[in-house]
């Protein structure tokens, strides 16, 4: 017994995850196959709705070979002492191996490959997500061997939650000298439709874990890209294939299809269109290809966003869709003898209805609402609360999402292409003058994002760099400057920082924007008067 010492595991899980479920099952299955084991939680918080570890320690000579002597098992776990680490999230994964938990001689890692957006990552103004190819990297780098796929989504098809799958790659990893038939049988005593999925959730991921043909195929999947290009470049026409180099192609593919479900043939022939002008440019700049048509890729990705701006339309659409409604049964778990209603809340402006007028009867719109906001009025808004569970409900959506052929004779859709192709025009001019400012040009469109006001600063500020910055006649210079601005715009939404940065380069700050002024009559009663009270 001195020489052999207990099996020792990490659980992290975020709140509602079951972590404490995982627990009691591995606990209860070690002592029904009669080997000492002892649990420990730590509650934690700070991260998305909560994160719990809970430490594991299995001594591996059944009870009964024993002769009455107890194992000591410790209360918490010790960096780079643990036998394996199974986790619901990638990011909390890597958090934990840089704690020093993990032992690139000692441990096994299982991880799940997908991704619960941290409070940090949601407040950036730009992309603030964590890169999920280098958390996996530290993943490969700090194991003994590694198990990643995705929990979640296996979770789901299983009808089940995420502890039971974590179970299930506990088991199928050989970690506890436990039968699969001891693991289930645990399981099972729970009863009921939720012992069920709960097996099926465990089955899944046994048999991805233990494996080794079903695991090479996960990892090859989810850690290298090149593995995923055929399949992408199948989707492309041949055509476009032949036009755009090996490298643009995975992103082509993803703005093409967005194209054609959001307006059609035309829209996503008009999309190409306009990136075989940047590619032109490009190999113009670039014929060597040395930078691998990166601006290019760069593109293609935030034209397509651009092109697919958010309207009433859109928002109807993505609302009434089927495969939005089961997305909402599944979480909140709604069997087929369940009442379930969803209801909607809108509410739409007049700059929301002006979008699908044409320019002249938008005008008129937009400048009545700016008129009663002057008086003093809030502006104008229609607040909507749709049950699109009701025939009516649906109705009334697809009814607004077959609209999109009004879309195109709309002030907005106007407004939008014209300040595109003031931003292509840009990039084009820019990457035949010198490849650097092209592409830091091309890279301006991540300040198009959000909203309402967000989005349309977003917009003020990239013509604004357009105007002042990328004519300037030293070209590397323009370049430096413009990566600075919106550096400088996507770190401060207030705009004070992209202001200092614009005349720091010998741009005019953003203009003032005009905002009205209320006056109100102050009341002459002297303070703790009664109204028509004698104050003397």
């Amino acid at each position: 017994m001195n020489s052999t010492r207990p099996t020792t595991l990490l659980v992290c899980a975020l709140g509602g995850e079951g972590g404490g479920v995982l627990t009691e099952w591995l606990i209860e299955t070690a002592r029904h196959a009669g080997y000492a084991a002892q649990s420990t939680s730590i509650p934690g918080v700070a991260q998305r709705t909560g994160a719990t570890t809970y430490y594991i320690e299995v001594f591996p000579v059944p009870t009964a070979q024993l002769g009455g002597r107890r194992p000591v098992f410790s209360l918490n776990p010790v960096p780079g002492a643990l036998d394996a680490i199974v986790s619901s999230e990638l990011l909390e994964t890597t958090r934990q191996i840089g704690n020093g938990m993990s032992s690139p001689e000692r441990t096994a890692v299982i991880t799940s490959s997908n991704r619960t957006l941290t409070t940090m990552e949601r407040m950036q103004l730009a992309d603030g997500r964590a890169d999920s190819d280098t958390l996996l990297a530290v993943v490969k780098r700090f194991s003994r061997e590694h198990h990643v796929f995705d929990m979640g989504a296996m979770a789901k098809e299983a009808g089940t939650i995420v502890s039971a799958v974590m179970l299930g790659a506990v088991a199928g990893s050989g970690l506890f000298p436990f039968t699969r038939q001891q693991y289930e049988d645990v399981v099972r005593a729970g009863g009921g439709k939720s012992a069920q999925a709960s097996l099926r959730g465990f089955t899944a991921a046994f048999e991805a874990v233990s494996q080794p043909r079903a695991q090479a195929a996960f990892v090859s999947e989810l850690l290298s890209s090149e593995d995923q290009e055929p399949q992408i470049r199948s989707a492309i026409p041949p055509d476009l294939a032949a036009r755009f180099p090996v490298p643009v192609h995975t992103l082509l593919a993803l703005g093409h299809a967005r194209m054609l479900e959001y307006q059609g043939s035309a829209y996503a022939a008009l999309y190409v269109q306009r990136l075989s002008q940047v590619l032109d440019a490009e190999r113009a700049a670039d014929p060597a290809g040395v930078h691998a048509f990166s601006t290019t890729r760069e593109m293609a990705r935030w034209l397509a966003l651009w092109m697919a701006f958010d309207d009433i339309v859109r928002v109807a659409d993505l609302k009434s869709r089927a495969t939005r409604w089961l997305r909402v049964k599944n979480e909140v778990k709604a069997t087929d003898s369940d009442l379930l209603q969803v209801y909607d809340h809108f509410k739409p402006g007049a700059a929301e209805f002006a979008a699908l007028l044409p320019p002249t009867l938008a005008g008129k719109v937009l400048r009545w609402d700016r008129r009663r906001v002057l008086a003093g009025k809030t502006p104008w808004a229609l607040p909507l609360k749709i049950g699109t569970h009701s025939v009516f409900g649906m109705v009334a959506l697809r009814t607004l999402a077959a609209m999109r052929g009004l879309r195109v004779r709309g002030s907005r859709y106007a407004n939008e292409q014209a300040m595109i192709e003031k931003w292509l025009t840009g990039v084009v001019d820019g990457t035949r003058r010198h490849w650097q400012l092209g592409h830091e040009v091309a890279l301006c469109g991540r300040l198009i994002k959000g909203y309402g006001a967000t989005n349309e600063r977003g917009k003020e500020n990239l013509l604004h760099v357009l105007d002042h910055l990328a004519q300037g006649a030293d070209a590397d210079a323009a370049a430096h400057a413009i990566a600075a601005a919106r550096t400088a715009a996507l770190a401060d939404e207030a705009g004070t920082a992209l202001d200092a940065t614009l005349m720091a380069h010998g741009a005019p700050a953003r203009p003032v924007k005009a905002q009205p002024i209320f006056w109100k009559k102050r009341s002459l009663e002297p303070r703790g008067a009664t109204p028509g009270s004698d104050p003397r």
